[in-house]
């Protein structure tokens, strides 16, 4: 079988079409879908090669998620899943975007396109530019493009200046474009990790002391209990069910909290396995509770009192005493405030009963290794950092840190996020971070902070940009404020996108706009002197490995992200800068001896990632059972209580992905789990809601979002009665992004609310 060239028509939402959900994820049609995929796109030979080196020792790490590979065990031969063979068919592509499809192709009619068919036109192959009162993108040269760029940056001030990044950027090349954002006299470092987990970070580090995870992917095969909340793992991150398999078979219980039943924690068939391809399965929530959206703050606040109503009837029983006596601050506020609870309002806040909240307390009361793992359904609310502390408090409580099969979990996302933000892209950097950079390098860096992607949209907004670069990613499709955020950019006077693949932030374009296109996770990058080099990972639970690609890239013209950079940098500076920016992009090597001698963890770290299985990163919570904060200890916090209220006749929307996307990028329009497949402007409500609400299912509507006096409007969509929470509703992402304001956002962390949005619907 060949690859195939992309189908011409775009998105038919009449074409929807409904089934029941899905009770159970993977088995057989994930192994012949990931198959399709990959030969539809890049044909057998590629597929075979890509599919063979995924996440093995000495290939390339997969640019889906960022769940581990097993650093004791033995790796299965398919060491990837259904979502990560999409993604690395749509990076393997053969397809190519070339100028014949820019000339052919003005951006008046690319704005009309949906993400998913400028996503399906494949890579980009060589750089384009967009000048003011251009109708087409047409080709430049690289020389060309880094001239333009100096000019860009040269002729304003570094604080109009942004520097974007996605997840999906290389450990190696997230150092060097901090460096260079800073050595340019800025901190405007936003990235994708304001956008999901920034909450998290927000919520451990005062607390625990570390931003990070403390468990390691054999604490999760040896745990008593895991509670997984507001997250959708069968999608999202596939393979994390193989652990929790483990953990079942090791007598372990899990518990899903999440508003929508979730196949993925229902029941996994892994095609690795005889049960998984011929027999039933393998159930994986022992206790579901169907939360409605927002209301997780109020469940962990009536687990926390559960539990210290047992240790009351039997002292000792619960509570691990002298782990709390030393190593925390604060238990005696969070005893008094948890001491009583209001039984009616929890209920309303969680749309559960009593007796199923009390079912879960009791399964902690039981575990003595517990570890609780949570995605965005929990950090894109107004009241996030409370509700992640609340989760620390609860593993506070009985001792769950460093301990075997115990500790906090943020399943992070996109592969490496968690690497850019140890490589210092973070709008706010420490003194710590800033000092070692100038001990490094010999001249001063900025200390004031930032934007980060909420500030930028503002800024954008107010014409205060000059220069948005974005390495990777999209940052339109990605933010909230769609209309908002695309008028922002078309104010800027230089957009630049170094992309793989079309996307929506090359038609919401500055006044000159530049495409460069860069090599993928899985394409050889062997155009130096040195010969072929490789980048280095860091995957959710702090373990840093190589990467290198195997396969050919399909133009000449692409360049490696830190090459782009080091002559970003060269067009800027001159030759009298003091980094020896050339150096690095001819050898990575280089960069890899300063961040040994910047970032604490990466002490030879040349010698290190040559290893098997790389190395991993302190953690002390998890390592030593201390913890970093400026008390020494960590802290039990109180936090009042909160949940989300839709006024009458309305509801409360969370975004989500279909599983046939990953992030903004649409593989296809097949969200198989949940039994929608050909459309995606849909909006699903419980039955109920929709007949007091006077709606009949697959009725077009309007989704109109209330904020603060202001409101936006989503048009054309078509309802489908769901079993969600009552009181809920959820839609896709992108396209549901403009009905969150950009002020409707996580307090502290500043993260969008895409969990948190008050609808009403309309009829269309």
């Amino acid at each position: 079988m060949f690859a195939q060239k992309p189908q011409p028509q775009d998105i038919d939402e009449s074409a929807l079409e409904v089934h029941p959900p899905k009770r159970s994820a993977a088995g057989v049609k994930a192994v012949t879908v990931a198959l399709e995929r990959g030969l539809t796109q890049s044909g057998l030979a590629r597929t075979a090669r890509s599919m063979l080196r995924v996440n093995q020792h000495n290939g390339f790490d997969c640019p889906g998620c960022a769940w581990p590979e097993s650093i004791t065990g033995r790796r299965k031969p398919a060491e990837f899943c259904e979502n990560g063979a999409k993604a690395i068919a749509e990076e393997s592509t053969l397809r190519t975007v070339t100028p014949k499809f820019w000339a052919e192709n003005p951006v008046s009619e690319l704005e009309g396109k949906s993400e998913f068919w400028l996503g399906s036109r494949g890579r980009i192959s060589e750089p384009v530019v967009l000048h003011p009162g251009d109708t087409h993108y047409s080709p430049i040269s690289w020389p060309d493009a880094f001239a333009l760029i100096s000019e860009h940056i040269n002729t304003t001030t570094p604080d109009r200046c942004v520097f974007y990044t996605s997840g999906r950027t290389a450990n190696e090349t997230a150092f060097m474009y901090q460096l260079f954002a800073r050595s340019l006299g800025t901190n405007n470092l936003p990235d994708c990790s304001n956008m999901c987990h920034e909450s998290s970070g927000f919520a451990l580090n005062p607390t625990i002391g570390v931003g990070k995870g403390t468990v390691s992917l054999e604490d999760l095969h040896h745990a008593q209990l895991i509670l997984v909340i507001g997250q959708n793992p069968g999608t999202n991150h596939p393979r994390m069910l193989s652990a929790l398999v483990e953990c079942k078979k090791n007598g372990g219980k899990v518990v899903a909290v999440n508003p929508l039943p979730e196949a993925g924690l229902i029941n996994f068939k892994d095609p690795h396995t005889v049960e998984g391809v011929l027999g039933n399965g393998v159930s994986i929530a022992d206790e579901f509770l169907q939360i409605k959206v927002g209301g997780d703050l109020a469940l962990l606040q009536a687990l926390g009192h559960l539990l210290l109503e047992a240790e009351k009837l039997e002292p000792g029983s619960v509570a691990d005493h002298a782990f709390v006596d030393s190593q925390t601050e604060g238990f005696d506020a969070y005893r008094q405030a948890r001491g009583a609870i209001d039984w009616p309002a929890t209920i309303e806040a969680t749309g559960l009963s009593r007796s199923e909240i009390e079912t879960v307390a009791e399964l902690l009361v039981a575990s003595k290794a517990t570890i609780v793992c949570w995605a965005l359904g929990l950090t894109q609310q107004p009241h996030s950092v409370n509700t992640l502390k609340e989760i620390i408090n609860l593993l506070l409580l009985q001792g769950n840190f460093g301990k075997p099969g115990a500790g906090a979990c943020p399943v992070r996302g996109h592969s490496n996020v968690q690497g850019d933000r140890t490589m210092g892209i973070w709008e706010k950097p420490t003194e710590k971070f800033i000092a070692a950079l100038e001990e490094e390098f010999g001249f001063p860096m900025p200390r004031e902070h930032g934007f980060e992607s909420v500030e930028t949209q503002h800024a954008l907004e107010a014409g205060d940009v000059d220069v948005f670069v974005s390495m990777g990613g999209n940052f339109l499709s990605a933010a909230s404020d769609t209309a908002a955020t695309e008028a922002g950019l078309k104010r800027t006077g230089l957009t630049v996108h170094i992309s793989t693949k079309p996307n929506r932030s090359h038609v919401a374009h500055g006044h000159t706009s530049l495409i460069l296109p860069t090599l993928g996770r899985t394409d050889v990058d062997d155009k130096h002197p040195g010969g072929r080099q490789f980048v280095s990972i860091e995957d959710s639970m702090s373990v840093v490995h190589s990467s290198q690609g195997r396969l050919r890239p399909v133009s000449e013209h692409l360049l490696a992200e830190p090459v782009i950079v080091a002559r970003m940098a060269q067009a800027v500076f001159g030759d009298s800068h003091p980094v020896d920016w050339k150096a690095m992009a001819n050898d990575y090597d280089v960069i890899r001896d300063h961040i040994s001698r910047v970032i604490p963890g990466f002490d030879d770290f040349n010698l290190r990632v040559r290893k098997k299985n790389g190395f991993v990163l302190p953690i002390p919570p998890r390592d030593t059972r201390t913890f970093a904060t400026e008390i020494g200890k960590a802290r039990f916090t109180v936090s009042p209580f909160e949940y989300l209220k839709a006024p009458v006749g309305h509801l409360i929307l969370q975004t989500l992905r279909s599983h046939d996307q990953y992030n903004t990028t649409i593989y296809g329009l097949d969200d198989r789990y949940r039994g929608i497949s050909n459309a995606r402007r849909v909006v699903l409500v419980n039955p109920e809601d929709l007949e007091a609400l006077g709606f009949s299912d697959r009725e077009l509507v309007d989704v109109v979002s209330t904020f603060d006096g202001s409101e936006r409007r989503a048009e054309g969509f078509r309802v489908v009665a769901y079993p969600t929470a009552k009181g809920c509703a959820a839609a896709y992402y992108p396209e549901a992004n403009v009905l969150v304001h950009k002020d409707l956002v996580a307090r502290e962390s500043n993260t969008p609310g895409y969990k948190a949005v008050t609808i009403r619907l309309e009829k269309s």
